[in-house]
């Protein structure tokens, strides 16, 4: 079965993180929204818009082509490292500006939309990411992205003394295909 590419959910952007325990959080990496896919064709790399990048992401696709799954669609973000420890932005653009493959690159993957023929978009948010993790082997440049433990505040007061970007929300218990709830706090904003 071919798979297709499924233009991702965008979060809304608020000025201040959600209160109460209906919400998990996790970090907002600043890089390329990035959606993998595994068929039966091989791997393909898309950006946000849709657009092939698989040459450019080769060996990212390499590495996604060795998970143990007959199929997939995977979305997060790719991104380049910095001296730091942070993702940083303007590097990856000057990486995906060359043009060529980068060894450089990173993925960290957030959502899982579908695995060997089973959509998991009307799942609730919890589920798929518990299959990510589990799909994911470790010490790889494809990593999944970790639901932050604490409050809306307090994780957001820890993304801005790092210097991240901002983070991510998530109604706990909503399917992506709902996801009109989740939400993105950035430091730019406060």
């Amino acid at each position: 079965m071919r798979l297709k590419f499924i233009r991702p959910m965008e979060p809304e952007l608020f000025d201040v993180p959600p209160a109460g325990d209906d919400w998990s959080h996790e970090i907002k990496f600043d890089g390329y929204r990035t959606q993998v896919v595994k068929d039966e064709d091989g791997i393909r790399c898309f950006t946000k818009n849709g657009f092939d990048w698989t040459a450019r992401y080769r060996y990212l696709a390499e590495e996604a082509a060795a998970i143990d799954a007959e199929s997939f669609i995977l979305e997060g973000e790719a991104i380049i490292i910095n001296d730091a420890g942070l993702s940083d932005f303007h590097a990856m653009q000057a990486v995906i500006g060359l043009r060529r493959p980068s060894p450089d690159i990173y993925l960290v993957a957030f959502d899982l939309l579908f695995i060997n023929g089973h959509d998991l978009r009307d799942m609730p948010v919890e589920d798929p990411r518990e299959i990510l993790h589990e799909m994911i082997p470790a010490g790889g440049h494809i990593q999944s992205s970790e639901a932050m433990p604490g409050t809306g505040d307090a994780i957001y007061h820890l993304v801005d003394k790092a210097g991240l970007e901002g983070m991510v929300s998530k109604l706990k218990g909503s399917p992506y295909r709902k996801r009109q709830n989740e939400r993105l706090a950035k430091d730019q904003v406060f």
